[in-house]
């Protein structure tokens, strides 16, 4: 637990700065933003504490909030999506096949399970944000536009570093 802990510690260190600075530059057609920062909610694993998950999740959002003065937008958003990341997980693994202590990867719960998983928490998450973010229905297309597009480039991207990440006790 404790090497989880330092990874988990340095991938936050590097994560949310990375994200204000880097990532949310990083804007295709001035539409969809990638929100890479969602892999430390994603890595957790499934068997953690309700609270911690909270917790960790609320600070990752004030961070972010502070880092990019959206004031309690993306708390807000974590804070939900750390709460109801273990529900969104037992739609698609049954509560049998509990991963024992494992974050939720792609070898972990089958590529299927695990992108359906990705999917819904990342399209969860751009729902909210851009929802409260808008404040408003006036544009509805470009609300839309927003959430579909900003949610499948956030899920390529989050897969994508899943796919990269070795994990020692897997390989």
């Amino acid at each position: 637990m404790t090497k989880f802990a330092i990874r988990y510690a340095l991938a936050f260190l590097l994560l949310i700065p990375m994200q204000a600075i880097v990532f949310n530059h990083m804007v295709l057609f001035n539409v969809a933003v990638p929100l890479v920062f969602l892999y430390l909610i994603v890595m957790l694993p499934i068997t953690m504490g309700i609270n911690l998950v909270t917790v960790l999740g609320f600070l990752a959002g004030f961070l972010l909030d502070i880092f990019c003065d959206t004031p309690g937008v993306n708390s807000l958003c974590c804070t939900v999506l750390a709460f109801s990341r273990k529900r969104l997980f037992h739609l698609y693994v049954s509560i049998d096949d509990d991963l024992a202590g494992r974050s939720p990867t792609s070898h972990t719960m089958g590529a299927a399970a695990f992108m359906k998983f990705l999917l819904t928490l990342v399209g969860l998450y751009c729902i909210m944000l851009f929802t409260i973010e808008a404040f408003q229905f006036f544009n509805f297309r470009l609300l839309v536009l927003r959430i579909l597009a900003s949610t499948a480039y956030t899920f390529v991207l989050l897969y994508a570093i899943d796919s990269l990440v070795v994990r020692k006790a897997e390989v």
